[in-house]
């Protein structure tokens, strides 16, 4: 089940999350009683898979950004570095970050920032609006009902397919053996 990316209102994501104010720069842990399994951010338009919950770092509320510490090989990091145009990042060089696969903006790095953005700096920042997530082994996932033609190859169901093509190939060389007896007792009797 894939799912838009919400903007988080609380900061909590897992079990624990970190939180930046972007007031006083400080950072803070909450604990959540919620514990989801791991997720995986994609890209929104074409959905190749850009990072993981693994390295979350954080999230920006106020910009509505979240901040990965690694990334995936399907993020194209910008060559260039440039001198952010926004009002609220004055003063920052940063580089983009855009999708190998369908060449979508996907966010920025911060090369160089005020003190006030510190927190930033060298974390890979994600605009929500350019990504999707999905949980793993989240609820509500169902795997849908198919009939044998339609179901998807699993290790269970693929040992059962070798089994069956196994005793087939047993089975069509058993039938070329006799065919082999055949043949060669009409060859051998005498022709009428």
């Amino acid at each position: 089940m894939t799912s838009k990316l919400k903007e988080p209102t609380d900061c909590s994501n897992k079990t624990y999350s970190v939180c930046e104010s972007t007031a006083d720069s400080s950072s803070r842990v909450e604990e959540d009683g919620e514990s989801d399994g791991p997720a995986v951010f994609m890209c929104g338009k074409c959905k190749l898979p850009i990072g993981d919950s693994l390295s979350w770092a954080g999230s920006d509320d106020e910009r509505n950004q979240i901040m990965l510490k690694r990334i995936s090989d399907n993020v194209v990091i910008g060559k260039e570095p440039f001198v952010s145009g926004t009002r609220k990042e004055l003063g920052c060089l940063v580089v983009s970050l855009t999708c190998h696969g369908c060449g979508s903006d996907l966010g920025i790095v911060y090369i160089s920032t005020p003190k006030h953005l510190d927190f930033k700096r060298s974390l890979f920042c994600f605009n929500v609006q350019s990504i999707e997530s999905y949980v793993v082994g989240s609820p509500g996932q169902q795997m849908p009902d198919l009939d044998h033609e339609n179901r998807p190859v699993t290790l269970e169901y693929q040992d059962t397919v070798e089994q069956q093509m196994t005793e087939i190939k047993s089975l069509a060389v058993i039938i070329g053996q006799r065919l082999l007896e055949i043949e060669n007792n009409l060859q051998c009797s005498p022709a009428k």
